[in-house]
């Protein structure tokens, strides 16, 4: 969902999982190079997790061709285990990721503020394929 009004983005999965298993999958480096990539033809070779308020997480995103690459980081500003994970990207745009179970699973919603190169659709349309690459990997390992 695309919010014009305040240039933010909110994606949504349900995840059919534990909590704690979804909470594992989603902050563990090991995991993290699993599932974070928008396309098959991407991948992620390399991420570290400080996972505490000031803590820092990189991510190395590249293309599988080795034709480009980037770091995708971030500082963490607030943190409630198994509920809530708010950081800031590098650049200063808010990121907030919520989790809730709920009677199917563990609701993911995450939003964020968008960037100004991508188009809006664009970028609902990468944060979403990462999304549902987690729940993928998630659902296939839970």
């Amino acid at each position: 969902m695309i919010n014009q009004e305040n240039n933010t983005i909110t994606v949504e999965a349900i995840v059919d999982a534990p909590l704690k298993k979804v909470w594992e999958f989603w902050t563990q480096p090991d995991h993290i190079c699993q599932w974070n990539n928008a396309s098959p033809d991407w991948h992620t070779p390399s991420a570290t997790n400080d996972l505490q308020v000031g803590g820092e997480f990189h991510y190395l995103m590249a293309a599988k061709d080795g034709s480009f690459s980037f770091d995708f980081n971030g500082t963490y500003e607030n943190i409630l285990v198994e509920s809530l994970i708010v950081y800031h990207i590098e650049g200063g745009r808010k990121v907030i990721i919520n989790f809730k179970e709920t009677g199917a699973g563990v609701q993911i919603t995450e939003t964020f503020e968008a960037e100004e190169v991508n188009s809006l659709d664009l970028q609902e349309m990468g944060w979403q394929a990462i999304l549902n690459n987690f729940k993928q990997y998630t659902e296939a390992k839970a």
